[in-house]
C-alpha cells in the first residue's frame, strides 16, 4: 500500500537545483513500509505499543478497540490475557528515522510520545494531595494538583485514567479540608483552593461520594465566597461546581441565592450563566414556596426578562424554565404580570427557539393570562399569540403543552372582537412581528 504526499511548498526546499516543470502539480508516491502501519487503521503508527499477543498497534487504535468492549487481539483473534500496552521503542525509532530520511518529500518526523499516566501514579499522587491538605501544606498541595492538571492536558486518555481512579473524590476531600478551617484559612490557602476548583471542573460529573463531600456547609460556603470574588475564572469554576451540589445542601446554605443572582446579573460567559440558571431551576422546582419568594425578592424576574432579549438558545431555554417555575408562586406571577416586557418577550420566543422553550413559554402564558383580567388577554392577542398557538398545535407538541395551549385559545377567542377595536399604536413597535 502507498501514501501520496503532495510536495507543494516543501518541493522548493527539497529540489536542490532541480528544475520545476511549469505545468500541473507534482505529486510523489512514497511507499510506507507495512510494519510501520497499524493493523487496525492501516495508518502510520505514532505511538506503537505491543499487547500480550506480541502484535504491535498504534496506542490510540488499540485503546479504542478495547474500550469498545473487544477482548481479543484484532490480528490473531486470540483472547488478550491482560490489557497492558508496552511501548515498542524499536519500531518507533525506526519510524522516526524513516521520516527523517524522507523529510525532503514533506514527511514530518513523528514526535516522541509521552508515556501515559498509570493508575498507580494517579492513586499515589491523590493520596499525597490529601495528606498535604490535611497537614495544611499549601505549597505541596498546589504542586501536586498542578501535576494532575498537567497530566490531564497531555491527552484524553490521561483524563479518563485520572477520573477513573477517583481523583475527584480526593480533590473534593482536600478542598473540604482547607475550607473547613474558617475564612482566615481560606484566604491563606486561596491558591490551593483555586487550583483544586480548576481541576474538579473538568472532572465533572462528580461521583456521589464527591458530591457528598463538597456538599458540606464549609465547602459550599467557600464556593460562594469564590463566586463573590473578583477572579473571573475562579468565579466561573465555583458556579460550575455548585451546579453539582444537592438541592438540600444548597437551600440551607447562607449566601447561595444572592451569589447565584449576582452571577446571572453580571454574566462571565455562557457556561457560567447556564450553570447558575440550572442551579436556580433545581432550587425553585424542587423546593418552592419560600425559595421561590426569596428569588423574587432578589429581583430575579426582571433579570430573566432582560436575559431573554438576546439570549442564545441554551440560555434562553433555561431562563424560560426558571421563569415558568417562578410563576408557580403567587408573588412570582404577580411580579411577572406587572412587568411590561413579560408578554411581548415570552410570545416572541414562542416557536422561535426550540420545542422545550415553546413548552415553557406556553406554560408561562397559561399562568399569566387570567380569565378575570381582560386587558392582559387583549394585549396578548395584539402581539399575535393566537396565531402562534394555532401553529403550535398544528406542528405538534407534548400533551401537557397541548392542553394549556387549547385552554389559552378558548380564553383568547372570547376577546378577539375587543382586540380588533384597540388602537394599534399601543403595540410594541420595538419588537419584531412574531408571525
Amino acid at each position: 500500500m502507498v501514501l501520496s504526499w503532495t510536495r507543494g511548498r516543501v518541493f522548493r526546499r527539497a529540489r536542490k537545483g532541480k528544475e520545476l516543470n511549469s505545468g500541473g502539480d507534482l505529486e510523489i508516491e512514497i511507499a510506507i513500509p507495512t510494519h510501520f502501519r497499524c493493523p487496525v487503521t492501516l495508518d502510520m503508527m505514532k505511538d506503537p505499543v505491543t499487547v500480550s499477543t506480541g502484535i504491535t498497534y498504534d496506542r490510540d487504535s488499540i485503546e479504542k478497540w478495547i474500550e469498545s468492549g473487544n477482548r481479543t487481539c484484532p490480528v490473531t483473534k486470540t483472547e488478550l490475557t491482560n490489557f497492558d500496552m508496552i511501548p515498542n521503542h524499536a519500531i518507533r525509532r525506526m519510524i522516526q528515522d524513516w521520516c527523517v530520511e524522507h523529510r525532503s518529500y514533506g514527511i514530518e518526523r513523528i514526535p516522541t510520545p509521552r508515556i501515559p499516566v498509570s493508575p498507580y501514579e494517579v492513586t499515589d499522587t491523590c493520596t499525597r494531595i490529601l495528606s498535604a491538605a490535611q497537614n495544611g501544606d499549601e505549597n505541596k498541595c498546589v504542586e501536586l494538583v498542578r501535576k494532575v492538571k498537567a497530566w490531564g492536558k497531555e491527552s484524553e486518555r490521561n483524563k479518563r485514567c485520572i477520573v477513573a481512579n477517583n481523583a475527584s473524590l480526593a480533590l473534593a476531600n482536600a478542598f473540604n479540608s482547607f475550607s473547613s478551617r474558617g475564612l482566615v484559612e481560606i484566604e491563606k490557602n486561596v491558591v490551593a483552593l483555586d487550583e483544586i476548583l480548576g481541576a474538579l471542573t473538568w472532572m465533572r460529573p462528580l461521583s456521589e461520594e464527591g458530591r457528598s463531600v463538597l456538599g458540606s456547609a464549609s465547602s459550599i460556603a467557600c464556593m460562594v465566597w469564590f463566586m463573590n470574588g473578583k477572579q473571573l475564572s475562579t468565579r466561573q469554576n465555583a458556579a460550575l461546581l455548585l451546579k453539582e451540589m444537592r438541592v438540600e445542601a444548597l437551600v440551607n446554605s447562607v449566601g447561595v441565592f444572592e451569589a447565584l443572582v449576582n452571577m446571572v446579573k453580571e454574566p462571565l460567559g455562557s457556561a457560567s450563566t447556564k450553570a447558575c440558571l440550572s442551579t436556580i431551576f433545581n432550587l425553585v422546582s424542587s423546593s418552592r414556596g419560600v425559595t421561590c419568594e426569596r428569588f423574587v425578592e432578589l429581583g430575579l424576574v426582571p433579570l430573566l426578562l432582560e436575559i431573554l432579549v438576546d439570549a442564545e438558545r441554551g440560555v434562553c431555554e433555561k431562563a424560560l424554565g426558571v421563569l415558568d417555575c417562578v410563576c408557580d408562586c403567587k408573588q412570582g406571577v404577580e411580579v411577572a404580570k406587572a412587568n411590561a416586557l413579560t408578554l411581548p418577550l415570552v410570545i416572541k420566543k414562542l416557536l422561535r427557539v426550540s420545542e422545550l422553550s415553546s413548552s415553557f413559554a406556553v406554560s408561562i402564558l397559561w399562568k399569566v393570562c387570567d380569565k378575570n383580567e381582560e386587558g392582559v388577554l387583549v394585549e396578548a392577542l395584539q402581539m399575535g399569540v393566537f396565531h402562534k398557538l394555532l401553529v403550535l398545535l398544528q406542528v405538534g407538541c407534548g400533551e401537557g403543552t397541548k392542553e394549556k395551549a387549547t385552554e389559552l385559545l378558548k380564553l383568547l377567542n372570547g376577546c378577539r372582537s375587543k382586540a380588533e377595536c384597540v388602537d394599534s399604536s399601543l403595540d410594541f413597535k420595538h419588537l419584531k412581528k412574531p408571525f
